[in-house]
C-alpha cells in the first residue's frame, strides 16, 4: 500500500479539518492551544506536510466539538472510501 500523505483522500481530509476548523470560529493558534501543542502542528497537518494518525485525528475532532466517528464518515462518503 503506497503512502497516503499526498493522496486526493489525504488532501480531502486536510480540507475537512480546514473547513471544520473555520466553522468553529478557530484559528490554527487556538485549536493548538486546545490541543496543547504547537501553532506548527496544526498548519503541517492542513497544509499537507504531515499526517496524522488516528489518535490524533480524534483529539482533533473533539477539540473542534466533532465526533470521530462522525467526521470519518463524512471523509469515507465523500472521497469513497
Amino acid at each position: 500500500m503506497p503512502k497516503s500523505l499526498r493522496t486526493p483522500e489525504q488532501r480531502l481530509l486536510q480540507r475537512l479539518l480546514i473547513e471544520l476548523r473555520t466553522s468553529a470560529h478557530l484559528t490554527q493558534a487556538q485549536l493548538a492551544a486546545k490541543l496543547e501543542r504547537p501553532q506548527s502542528f496544526v498548519a503541517k497537518y492542513e497544509i499537507g506536510e504531515r499526517g496524522i494518525d488516528v489518535i490524533e485525528f480524534c483529539a482533533i475532532t473533539r477539540a473542534l466539538e466533532q465526533e470521530p466517528t462522525a467526521v470519518l464518515a463524512r471523509l469515507v462518503e465523500t472521497a469513497n472510501l
